[in-house]
């Protein structure tokens, strides 16, 4: 067994409803599955029943890391495995910050949180030790991040040190509720705060101190210096010059940038909100996850005055890109900077999903245009832009006054089912969309979707190329096979584990390269093989779990507002899913057969 398997191998279990912690070495897993989503997709099939509550006790939280963790440039994230609450089934999402790194030198290549707690609890990980702790005084704390203030203060100490913590939505069990990790990254999507919130668990904090040696330290060294300078370089200046901020002019231009739930996809103000006037305005510091050179994270500063003393400022940093810009920007009608940044603020401090929150209030918006609800379900006038308004509706989101708003937490495709405006209600699979309306193989993507991320497959990519080329929208099986092929290789990246913002960095030689300095013989072939292998095994038990592919609901809106391709068309989008759901079913049984 090769030394990085070795010092990958530790599974730290945590048993929250028995307040009891043990270790497993698991070089069998890491072994065959490298780590990342390939391992802890493994430690799920183990550890979460097929019939399992969402925010059930029997549901099992896996965080898992991979073997350039710690060793390379962008190998920042921490994989999630849960069941989640907003789809119902399998679902994953990734963190950046310090977690990825603090996992690794406290011993550990996965983390498995089962059970649930009767009290509100933090877990303390420092190394070897698991402490339980009292969290009844941080239970009910408004902004996430004075949660993670408290915490760093109540915890010094020297090493590398994590802090994942959910807000207030999770505590209520909002579907849509994210997992804060330090300040300005997230667990964001499929509801992790709410399942975190289920088992009473505030916070998670991991404090690594050890290390581990590499076994030829000559060749690591080699590899890294080309790894680092590309990563420094070209293939990486959009994210650190204007992050992912920097789509939303071109995406406008093209006609593929959401607007007013999907009604259209050109914003009228789409420059107001633009990446490149947020760094001429707004941009007061860029940040970068552990290890990474690109430092992708911008962060705005807002400067306001006290309302009862005149001249006297409190100055606060939003963290902004692509997604919160649309979902809460263009999405709802909002050009006002200022405002934009405050209701991004303020679903930062609830521990909400931005991409989600932004889709339930742009149809909660709509049904009120429309007469399906009134002011008394939504207690504040909804307009397009009116921000203000908007970051009240996110409180009541939280606090929950009312049955709409318990609905609403619920997720659009709830209120839809409750309210009706089903046809303008935005989700695929329960789970409202990213903000690309590039063309047919996008939303196919989501319609297949598994993190339901548009990291999924990039499929907007394969859209974008099709607009530049000029050159047909591929049958729905070419599609499916486009769509699959881009997202297997994505699952080896997903299992060493690396930022897919360095996809570009980390092309398949590269990674042979890597895995090799490391002492681990593979090939390119292996390689794709195994992400493939990654990637039916998700989503063949998200079948076993239940996903009828064929029962999926395509939003009307999707086919009436024209893409730069033209419009999508429902047979396209069924074809996709049929043969999807063919070649899910195929594996499944050779597995069973097998």
């Amino acid at each position: 067994m090769v030394d990085w398997v070795k010092s990958l191998s530790k599974v730290l279990y945590v048993d929250l409803g028995r307040k009891v912690s043990w270790v497993e070495e698991r070089e069998d897993l890491f072994g065959k599955w490298l780590g990342g989503v390939g391992v802890a997709v493994q430690l799920y099939k183990e550890e979460v029943p097929r019939g399992a509550d969402p925010l059930g006790h029997e549901n099992a939280v896996i965080f898992a890391i991979g073997p350039l963790t710690g060793v390379f440039p962008m190998a920042s994230k921490v994989v999630a495995v849960f069941k989640s609450p907003l789809s119902g089934f399998i679902a994953e999402a990734h963190g950046g910050g310090r977690a990825a790194a603090t996992i690794r030198f406290a011993g550990y290549g996965a983390i498995v949180i089962k059970g649930a707690s009767d009290i509100p609890i933090y877990i303390v990980v420092d190394g070897e030790k698991v402490r339980f702790r009292d969290a009844g005084a941080l239970w009910g704390m408004r902004s996430s991040e004075t949660v993670g203030r408290v915490l760093r203060e109540a915890l010094p100490g020297a090493g590398y040190r994590t802090i994942m913590r959910i807000g207030r939505a999770g505590e209520r069990l909002v579907r849509y509720s994210n997992l804060t990790v330090e300040t300005y990254r997230h667990f964001g999507r499929m509801g992790l705060g709410a399942v975190f919130g289920s088992k009473k668990l505030k916070a998670l904090v991991v404090i690594g101190k050890s290390g581990f040696k590499l076994p030829n330290v000559r060749a690591y060294r080699e590899v890294y210096k080309e790894v680092y300078e590309l990563a420094r370089g070209p293939l990486t200046k959009k994210y650190h010059d204007l992050g992912t901020a920097a789509n939303v002019l071109p995406l406008d231009k093209l006609g593929a940038l959401p607007t007013r739930n999907f009604i259209s996809g050109r914003f009228e103000g789409a420059r107001e909100i633009s990446g490149e006037k947020l760094a001429e305005e707004n941009l007061a510091r860029r940040v970068a996850c552990l290890a990474c050179p690109v430092a992708c994270i911008h962060l705005a500063a807002i400067r306001e005055e006290y309302e009862d003393e005149r001249y006297f400022y409190k100055t606060e940093f939003v963290p902004y890109d692509h997604e919160p810009i649309y979902a809460l920007g263009s999405n709802l009608g909002i050009s006002d900077r200022f405002g934009l940044l405050k209701l991004i603020k303020a679903v930062e401090d609830e521990g909400l999903d931005s991409i989600s929150a932004g889709v339930v209030l742009a149809w909660a918006t709509e049904a009120l245009e429309r007469g399906l609800v009134s002011l008394k379900e939504t207690l504040v006038e909804l307009r397009w832009g009116d921000w203000r308004n908007y970051i009240r509706a996110v409180g009541y989101i939280v606090s929950q006054p009312n049955e709409f708003y318990k609905t609403l937490a619920l997720g659009v495709e709830e209120a839809a089912a409750r309210y009706g405006g089903a046809e303008f209600a935005l989700a695929y699979d329960r789970v409202e969309p990213a903000g690309y309306h590039t063309g047919p193989l996008y939303h196919a993507s989501l319609a297949i979707g598994f993190r339901h991320s548009h990291l999924d497959a990039g499929a907007y990519a394969i859209d974008q190329s099709l607009v530049a080329s000029g050159a047909p929208v591929p049958s729905p099986e070419e599609a499916v096979k486009q769509i699959i092929e881009e997202e297997s290789w994505r699952q080896v990246l997903n299992s060493l584990v690396l930022c897919l913002f360095g996809r570009g960095v980390y092309t398949k030689e590269v990674v042979v390269k890597a895995l090799r300095a490391l002492g681990y013989e593979a090939d390119e072939q292996t390689l794709a093989e195994l992400g493939r292998r990654v990637y039916l095994e998700k989503h063949g038990i998200k079948f076993l779990e239940g996903f009828k592919p064929e029962g999926i609901r395509i939003p009307r809106r999707i086919l009436e507002t024209p893409t730069p391709l033209g419009q999508v068309r429902e047979e396209f989008l069924k074809g996709v899913v049929s043969y999807y759901a063919k070649l899910v079913r195929d594996y499944i049984g050779d597995r069973s057969a097998g």
